[in-house]
């Protein structure tokens, strides 16, 4: 598995200078289903935040996440989880126009309700266009096999709202 080498590199240098185990690591968007396979032994027993992990415990994460791994033999990345909600916004816009793209307030007016099933979970859109969504501390482990994963601790944000919408002029 290949991984961003600025990404491995940062946990190596963490282990070398002695601060793992020492000190707790703390990441946000570094440590995923890409490089946790290379990185696991250096980063367990840290903890994360992320809006999405593939033990979300809905029917359309549950889906995705056995989808993707029958598909590809891995687990899906944030990323992958992100491209799928995307492409799922997108369907949904084009169903509620009956495919008439070129109706584009249609869309956008679609695509604002955000009317589809997330693997997130709940999801919706808020009046600056970032999504409100919850939030999750999660925790590198290891499992029985030997593969590191991550799981959920806790729900840190429940519909967090971006703490800057009011003064975001890019309102609907």
């Amino acid at each position: 598995m290949i991984a961003d080498g600025s990404r491995t590199q940062f946990f190596t240098q963490y282990a070398q200078a002695g601060l793992l185990g020492r000190i707790p690591l703390y990441s946000t968007f570094s440590v995923d289903a890409l490089n946790l396979p290379v990185i696991g032994g250096l980063v367990e027993g840290s903890l994360l935040t992320q809006s999405w992990d593939a033990g979300l415990d809905n029917a359309v994460n549950k889906r995705f996440v056995e989808d993707f791994r029958r598909k590809y033999g891995r687990v899906p990345s944030f990323y992958a989880a992100q491209a799928y909600d995307a492409a799922n916004l997108i369907r949904s816009a084009v169903e509620a126009v009956s495919g008439d793209l070129s109706n584009r307030e249609g869309m956008r007016a679609a695509m604002r309700k955000a009317a589809f099933d997330s693997v997130r979970g709940g999801f919706r859109y808020g009046r600056n266009h970032f999504p409100i969504q919850n939030f999750y501390l999660n925790e590198v482990v290891r499992n029985a096999d030997g593969t590191f994963a991550t799981r959920v601790v806790e729900t840190i944000y429940t519909d967090h709202v971006d703490p800057y919408v009011d003064a975001c002029p890019m309102q609907w």
